[in-house]
C-alpha cells in the first residue's frame, strides 16, 4: 500500500473529491490516487473498503483515515507546515477558517440547483430568489477576503489555500451555469481556472466513461 491514498469519486460531479484533490496537487503533497465511479452497481461496498462513512473524499496515511473534505485539510496542513495551508497572521487564518467552514455547512440552494458539472456549460438562466441570494453571499466573501487579505497574490488570501480548495467546486458551478459575476468575483474565478490543477481536473473528467443523468439536465 502506498504512504498516502486519496479515494475519489466521479471528477466530473465529485465537488467534494476535488477539494482535498487540488489542495495536494497544487502543493506537491504526493498521493496514489483511487477512484470509485458513484452511483454505480457497487459503488457503496467498494467505498466501504476504504471509508467508514461510505462516502468520498477519504485520505488514508499509514493508520491514519480521514473521511471528510476539510478535516482531510487540515490534516494535510498540519502535516505539511511548509505548504502553509492557512494564512500565517492568525486573524486571516480565522477568517480563512471560518469561510471554509461556511461553505462546508451552507449554501443548500446553490448545491441543489447548480450541481457541479465539469463538462458543460449552461446558458445563462433566472435562478430562484435563495440561489441568487448565496450566490450574492459568496461573492460578497470573495470581495472581502481579496480586499482585506489578498495583497500577496490572486487568491482568496494572497497565496493559495485551504479555502481556495474548498471554493473550487464553487469555481466550475457559476462558470458551468454562466452565472454574471461583479468584476472581482470573475477575476477570482479566472485565477482558479488557470491553476494547472484544474485544467488537469477538467481534463480528466472530460475523459471519464460514466455519465449521471440526474446531473446532466439544468434544473
Amino acid at each position: 500500500m502506498a504512504a498516502r491514498i486519496l479515494v475519489i469519486g466521479n471528477r466530473n460531479y465529485s465537488s467534494w473529491s476535488l477539494r482535498p484533490w487540488l489542495f495536494m496537487k497544487q502543493n506537491a503533497i504526493t498521493f496514489e490516487e483511487v477512484r470509485i465511479p458513484l452511483y454505480q452497481a457497487g459503488s457503496k461496498e467498494r467505498l466501504l473498503r476504504y471509508s467508514p462513512s461510505g462516502k468520498v473524499p477519504v485520505l488514508i496515511e499509514g493508520e491514519t483515515c480521514v473521511w471528510d473534505s476539510l478535516a482531510i485539510l487540515e490534516y494535510l496542513a498540519e502535516a505539511h507546515p511548509g505548504v502553509q495551508g492557512w494564512p500565517a497572521d492568525p486573524v486571516a487564518r480565522a477568517t480563512a477558517r471560518s469561510v471554509c467552514a461556511e461553505m462546508h455547512s451552507g449554501f443548500p440552494a446553490l448545491r441543489q440547483n447548480l450541481s457541479m458539472n465539469v463538462r458543460k456549460v449552461f446558458p445563462p438562466r433566472a435562478w430562484p430568489a435563495e440561489v441568487g441570494e448565496e450566490i450574492e453571499r459568496i461573492q460578497s466573501l470573495w470581495q472581502s477576503c481579496r480586499e482585506r487579505y489578498g495583497a500577496g497574490g490572486p487568491f482568496l488570501f494572497g497565496r493559495f489555500s485551504a479555502a481556495d480548495a474548498m471554493y473550487a467546486p464553487v469555481v466550475w458551478r457559476v462558470t458551468g451555469y454562466s452565472v454574471p459575476l461583479a468584476p472581482p468575483a470573475r477575476a477570482y474565478c479566472d485565477a482558479m481556472l488557470a491553476l494547472p490543477p484544474m485544467q488537469e481536473w477538467r481534463t480528466a473528467s472530460r475523459a471519464e466513461a460514466e455519465t449521471l443523468p440526474q446531473f446532466e439536465m439544468a434544473p
